[in-house]
């Protein structure tokens, strides 16, 4: 494909275990993984998921394997042993609650579930880290025996809201991952021996690919924080001099440059700061170019296919928007009442999307697929515009457009308003059923400065039309992420409710 990078694993075909076999054997000695005072090399990890997998063949070969760990040793070690024995992984979050796990994977119905200990009413393989620290330190002769994983083999499957309230569940394909690790490495190029940091969950398509695909494409080194805790981040960032960083939304970035260590710590090495999963606001990307010399590369993806569009120092970066289309991708802006796609720069309608990475529907929900997936686009849910230079720019979700007093308001140009104002770390607008005027706007905004509410309302009032002025105002210490690392709409919502509801 024009614009995309050659390499020795895709010319041997679309499999995803050719990419940890190339690395190994262009860097066997280099480290592969650092979690704490462990670190791993390609070659030792290697020997590590032969093992495993032997272990795994009985149970695993050509079969469903549910995997529930967190990012980490046990995660990368179990994923690949199942890709070894043909395995088809499903990757389930850590903090999944009990009740909801038990619907989620007996709905899935896995084979095996590998864990990080037993789960009862299912078949479970348990792996820790300390498994793999001990394998690492005496493997054994152990070895599965040969499995020919073919590109529309299925190497991850990963589980989306759905409007029923039921996960959607996509199959990517060795092929699908492959042509996005293409597309990523495209917009965000890197060189050999990077050290990239990711935080987002390995059971997210972003932090998939940032955490468990493309650090392998070049053979880079992997630094796993134990958890996201801001200052400890920044110290590992500086500790290691880590070169990309896997930030995903805003509100990791935010919570970076919030971090009391943050102004001390020597960040030079950075060179890739890829950004995702949400909007970012115009004053993010100042502030964060400001404190490290470093732009922030918006990005858009999504579950269904990623990465749709990049911002890049080869195809040009723009703040405020998700950048241009990524090679052989196809960005249309429909209408959002007709579906109809419109033609002008700058019209706003709902992002519909297409391309070779695209997924081929929701396993088993036929009716949720119909409904997003139309005339060979996947419709998305998001409303933007592209501009006159063919950027994308996401204004907001189409369930979280606000209807107040017959007009439409959209949260992220409260949003970015309320950023404009010192003091103000996050901010995040959701509506509220109100009988007389549909619905009301409810701004949360979270501050260590000791905001005053009048002072914000006045902000607000000077720099927006009198309707998308918030009703009301709630200053907080801290807001709620989700697991995922984006601002939680639904319990701010919720919060609303209960707060001002009728």
């Amino acid at each position: 494909m024009a614009g995309l990078p050659e390499t020795d694993w895709k010319r041997a075909g679309a499999n995803l275990y050719r990419v940890l076999e190339s690395a190994v054997a262009q860097a066997p000695t280099r480290t592969y993984v650092i979690s704490g005072e462990t670190a791993v090399s390609y070659a030792t990890f290697m020997a590590v998921v032969e093992c495993l997998a032997a272990n795994l063949e009985e149970q695993a070969r050509g079969k469903s394997v549910a995997i529930f760990l967190p990012n980490s040793l046990a995660f990368l070690a179990a994923y690949f042993a199942a890709l070894r024995v043909g395995g088809k992984p499903a990757l389930v979050n850590i903090n999944t609650p009990p009740a909801a796990f038990d619907k989620l994977v007996f709905d899935f119905a896995p084979d095996l579930v590998i864990a990080g200990a037993p789960i009862a009413g299912f078949t479970t393989q348990v792996v820790t880290d300390e498994d793999v620290i001990a394998l690492s330190q005496n493997p054994t002769a152990g070895r599965a025996a040969p499995y020919d994983i073919e590109p529309d083999d299925i190497c991850a499957t990963l589980f989306t809201g759905g409007t029923t309230g039921l996960p959607k569940r996509i199959n990517h394909s060795h092929q699908m991952v492959v042509d996005a690790v293409d597309r990523m490495e495209w917009g965000w190029p890197t060189v050999e021996g990077e050290v990239w940091l990711p935080v987002a969950p390995f059971t997210h398509i972003y932090g998939y690919l940032m955490g468990v695909t493309n650090p392998m494409l070049k053979a880079g080194t992997i630094v796993l924080p134990p958890r996201f805790q801001p200052d400890l981040v920044v110290d590992l960032l500086a500790q290691h001099s880590v070169t990309v960083f896997g930030g995903g939304p805003p509100a990791i970035y935010q919570a970076l440059m919030a971090a009391k260590n943050f102004g001390a710590a020597d960040l030079s090495a950075l060179k890739v700061c890829p950004g995702g999963g949400a909007p970012f606001p115009v004053a993010l990307h100042e502030n964060w170019q400001k404190a490290t010399g470093r732009t922030i590369m918006e990005g858009y993806g999504m579950t269904e296919m990623a990465p749709i569009s990049v911002n890049s120092t080869h195809s040009g970066f723009q703040f405020g928007s998700a950048g241009q289309p990524v090679p052989d991708v196809d960005i249309q802006i429909a209408d959002l009442e007709t579906g109809v796609p419109l033609t002008s720069a700058g019209e706003k309608g709902e992002v519909r999307i297409r391309g070779p990475h695209l997924m081929k529907g929701y396993e088993g929900q036929a009716e949720e697929t119909a409904g997003t997936l139309r005339d060979g686009f996947v419709y998305t849910g998001d409303i933007g515009m592209l501009d006159e230079d063919g950027f994308l720019l996401i204004t907001d979700r189409k369930k979280d457009v606000i209807f107040h007093k017959g007009f439409n308001v959209f949260p992220r140009e409260v949003e970015e308003v309320l950023l404009q104002m010192s003091g103000t770390q996050q901010a995040c607008v959701v509506g509220l059923e109100d009988e007389r005027s549909g619905e009301a706007v409810v701004a949360f905004v979270m501050s260590e400065a000791g905001l005053a509410e009048d002072a914000v309302r006045a902000h607000c009032a000077e720099h927006l039309s009198d309707y998308k002025v918030p009703a009301h105002i709630c200053i907080e210490a801290s807001l709620p992420l989700t697991p995922n690392g984006k601002l939680d709409r639904v319990a701010l919502r919720e919060t609303a409710k209960t707060n001002f509801g009728s």
